[in-house]
């Protein structure tokens, strides 16, 4: 790990620098999830923990949630919980335990107290609350008693200090917590004693991420997410009136502030990849030229910003990437990518999926889709038990402006995506015959085979029911019961120990197609939780997409007249 001093362009070492980050520099706080959480910590080889997996005893589960993508099954005795590292001894401390989980500790200015997010009601596993707690620093798991700030029965997270202690700013559900999973966040603060909690610009029915107070605590930063932009943004907690801090040509993926007040953001756009900025009052500059050298060598697709009307006269936002060299005479082979979430969103950031793609002769493009984040609560609800419904439309709304606007051949078009963006790609080859090559990554096809089996059993339980309470819901919204409907060349993919959209969705509609003999295959990620972690295979992925593409939307030319 490194950190970049404000004044040079030579990074140093964390433990170079650590003291200049944290004045209560001795200590990191770290959470952990753990089995038998208090037995000594020892680390292993490769080999010593293959044969430890070999003769391992048997999972005992008793819990309602049995597992969890990138953590497999979850027994009682295995949560994550706080602990502290003392840098200088290597001591590593255990603060909490019991049948909870912890996470997103965050230091009080004194260095005393550590403020965090858990679910401690009597089974966390049936309801998607999480409130915010604070424990002592040096609580050493004896038993001290844990404050409880927040009592809200949604989800509260994300906390912070004002910088005089006595408050907290978080990140809550104000909605019906049945609606969570789609519903718009809202940023509010609380006594840091406990308290009612104060909603702050209650009106602004956009996401907000990761509230920080400012250096005089009369301000809070955040990052707003607004049709395709992020961007940190000042809310004056007095008026609630919303400044945009970050400049209007890049979007935001994240920012850290300093008790100076200079705050550092990672800002792109579509022709820069993430550089670190430096914004200190109204003066922005940027710090790294991470990429300099590898953009000189590159000519990257132009991106045009699109409206367009959905089937019922919605307007939905989109992007298209066009190949180097474009040429408007020409009439190009296009593909749709779509996100994942659903309440994902595409912006004005740089993708470089995207760019692959165009660097390579096609015209790419991306569209944000009812259940987007950015757009309010009731563009992302309009998606509450209608998956595949207005979001097929949205997207293919998209897909007809690009054929009228003359970018595409539409005889040559692709689409794909992966999690819910592989979802609603089988959606879409299930209900329509326009495309001539698929990929679905991590998706899925029929719902109540991951019943019990993903890790969204809650959330699916609140939308759809009990299946054998409601099991025409969970059919109806089924994509695999529609799959003999499929004649679309479909690459299938996914990680083998995906515990979000298990890879035994993968596996059926790869069985479903090829009994049909619709050309497919299936590939299947060795060791992979839901997002790929390992560089080749992620370079594998782009690879495969490409080869499909080529393989079913290029014939002698990239584009024809």
């Amino acid at each position: 790990d490194y950190i970049l001093r404000n004044h040079e362009n030579n990074p140093k070492t964390t433990s170079e620098y650590w003291n200049e980050f944290l004045e209560f520099h001795k200590y990191i706080e770290i959470a952990v999830c753990c089995s038998e959480c208090n037995k000594d910590y020892e680390f292993k080889t490769e080999e010593e923990s293959e044969e430890e997996k070999s003769t391992a005893d048997p999972w005992v589960i008793t819990r309602l949630q049995i597992k969890r993508d990138g953590r497999g099954y979850l027994t009682s005795d295995r949560h994550s919980h706080l602990y502290v590292f003392d840098i200088e001894t290597e001591e590593l401390v255990q603060m909490t335990s019991g049948p909870w989980d912890e996470s997103q500790p965050s230091w009080s200015p004194d260095g005393k107290l550590v403020a965090f997010v858990s679910n401690r009601t009597e089974d966390p596993d049936t309801n998607s609350n999480s409130d915010i707690w604070i424990v002592s620093s040096d609580n050493t798991d004896e038993g001290q008693t844990l404050l409880q700030v927040t009592t809200y029965p949604g989800s509260d997270s994300s906390p912070s200090w004002s910088p005089d202690g006595e408050w907290i700013t978080y990140v809550t559900d104000d909605t019906d917590p049945q609606f969570s999973s789609l519903s718009v966040n809202q940023l509010a603060v609380v006594p840091s004693e406990g308290g009612s909690r104060i909603l702050v610009h209650s009106g602004l029915d956009r996401n907000v991420r990761s509230p920080r107070f400012d250096s005089e605590g009369e301000n809070i930063l955040v990052s707003i997410e607004d049709s395709g932009e992020r961007y940190l943004g000042k809310i004056n907690l007095k008026t609630s009136d919303t400044e945009r801090i970050s400049d209007e040509k890049y979007s935001m993926s994240s920012f850290s502030t300093a008790p100076s007040g200079t705050t550092a953001v990672i800002l792109s756009n579509p022709h820069l990849p993430g550089e670190i900025f430096l914004i200190d009052r109204d003066h922005q500059r940027q710090l790294t030229q991470t990429n300099d050298a590898f953009l000189k060598t590159r000519e990257l697709s132009k991106v045009t910003n699109i409206h367009f009307p959905s089937k019922d006269g919605t307007l939905i936002e989109g992007w298209v990437f066009t190949p180097p060299g474009y040429d408007s005479s020409l009439r190009y082979p296009t593909i749709l990518r779509i996100h994942g979430g659903p309440n994902g969103m595409y912006g004005v950031n740089f993708n470089f999926e995207a760019q692959f793609l165009a660097a390579n002769g096609y015209v790419v493009l991306l569209t944000n889709p009812r259940g987007s984040s950015g757009y309010g609560q009731d563009f992302s609800m309009a998606l509450w038990q209608q998956w595949g419904i207005p979001d097929f439309e949205d997207v293919m709304g998209g897909v007809d402006y690009v054929l009228g606007a003359g970018y595409s051949d539409p005889n040559r078009l692709g689409v794909g995506g992966w999690s819910y963006g592989g979802i609603l790609t089988n959606y879409v080859i299930t209900k329509s015959e326009r495309f001539s090559a698929a990929i679905t990554g991590a998706s899925m096809g029929l719902l109540v085979a991951n019943f019990g089996h993903d890790h969204y059993q809650l959330g699916n339980e609140r939308e759809w029911g009990l299946p054998w309470e409601t099991r025409e819901i969970w059919e109806n919204l089924s994509p695999f019961n529609s799959i003999g409907k499929v004649r679309t060349p479909t690459l299938v993919m996914g990680g083998e120990k995906d515990w979000n959209v298990p890879i035994q969705n993968s596996e059926q509609i790869y069985q479903a197609l090829r009994r049909m003999g619709v050309p497919t295959q299936l590939i299947v990620y060795p060791g992979q939780p839901h997002g790929l972690r390992i560089p080749s295979y992620q370079k594998d992925r782009l690879e495969r997409y490409l080869q499909w593409y080529d393989k079913w939307l290029k014939r002698n030319n990239t584009a024809e007249k």
